[in-house]
């Protein structure tokens, strides 16, 4: 394990872990986000005395007096990243300390305690190993959920004094329910997810919150996903609900709305710009409108379009939907650059191919 901080975790056994039986039928199909380990981490952060109390223990439900800060006001982050099974038995994560620096960024624009990025690893490194057994074969990986929230017993509109850092895990196969190669998204027209000045680089549970009447609308529209576009002009295109979004051209360029404070700064998106680039491919991080989007597809001057985070890898959109029409990128299906970029990570991430830029951190 890498060096933490001088924190020491302490482990409290589990008085009933799953049996392997039980947990080798939930890892045949595990669905996302459905089924969890037996263990959390938690430490604890006071005003004055900063963290204590590192545990890794049972997982369970957590005391929550109804006045927590955390219910009223809603300072809460999280992250989400993966654990992966190697071929000798080990496991990895993928630039953890990406999403642990992310991490202090969202703490920062919610006025919260900043966590040791060391503090932080350690933290998933610990889960991953007692909860070893629980990472898939296959396809599939173990997720795992980070997450802080302001836990002091108050009412009041003032920053919590008192926090609860938790890493929660969750063996996962594949994002989407959607056998197709190519999702379908629906471009929202009248709901925006950020405007400048807010939290739209903060990955926080509001931002999530306000991105879900959209998806509904998405879904009754027949669609996976939402497109946000920008607040102000209702022009630019921004993200999806969860994820970044590439447009691939005729030439075999790349463009990628810019980062300015209402894009979350994803880890697979910035990964996507650096192996695009090492494989001779032009990316531009610009702003693209809807109408040009639709203007390009039409023209076939846009050959592909597709989706990337965490959870889902890259996701190619075959088709958009809007209330001024539907239009198809390409044949509606997955295309030759996206699959050659998500391999290439994916190989990657599960140590099959050379990681040049040294993203990938053993656990053991």
């Amino acid at each position: 394990m890498s060096q933490s901080s001088a924190l020491e975790f302490i482990r409290q056994a589990h008085p009933a872990p799953t049996p392997p039986d039980r947990r080798t039928a939930i890892l045949r199909d595990p669905g996302f986000g459905r089924v969890f380990t037996d263990h959390m981490v938690t430490i604890r952060y006071t005003e004055g005395k900063g963290w204590h109390d590192a545990v890794i223990g049972p997982r369970g439900p957590i005391a929550m007096d109804p006045a927590a800060a955390v219910l009223h006001y809603s300072q809460e982050i999280f992250e989400g990243l993966k654990a992966y099974r190697t071929a000798d038995g080990g496991a990895v994560m993928f630039r953890p300390g990406e999403n642990a620096r992310r991490f202090q960024k969202s703490a920062e624009r919610l006025a919260m305690p900043s966590l040791p990025e060391d503090l932080f690893v350690a933290a998933l490194e610990h889960l991953v190993s007692i909860d070893r057994d629980w990472i898939p074969e296959g396809d599939g990986s173990l997720y795992l959920r980070p997450f802080m929230f302001a836990s002091e017993v108050f009412l009041g509109v003032k920053p919590s004094s008192e926090y609860l850092f938790i890493v929660i895990a969750s063996p996962v196969g594949s994002y989407f329910k959607s056998k197709d190669s190519a999702v379908s998204v629906w471009v929202s027209q009248d709901l925006t997810r950020a405007a400048p000045g807010g939290t739209g680089a903060a990955k926080c549970g509001g931002n999530y919150a306000a991105s879900l009447l959209a998806q509904m609308e998405a879904a009754k529209e027949g669609c996976e996903q939402v497109v946000f576009l920008d607040a102000a002009e209702r022009r630019w295109i921004e993200e999806l609900g969860g994820m970044n979004v590439f447009f691939v051209f005729e030439d075999g360029s790349m463009q990628t709305p810019p980062l300015g404070g209402t894009i979350l700064p994803g880890i697979t998106r910035a990964s996507i710009i650096a192996l695009a680039r090492d494989m001779g491919i032009t990316v531009r991080e610009e702003p693209y409108s809807f109408d040009q989007w639709r203007a390009d597809a039409a023209s076939g001057r846009l050959r592909e379009t597709f989706a990337c985070g965490t959870a889902a890898v890259l996701t190619p959109i075959g088709t958009v939907r809007s209330r001024d029409g539907n239009f198809t990128i390409g044949n509606g299906r997955s295309a030759a650059q996206t699959e050659k970029l998500r391999s290439t990570l994916i190989d990657i991430q599960r140590t099959r191919a050379a990681d040049p830029h040294g993203w990938v951190h053993k656990v053991f």
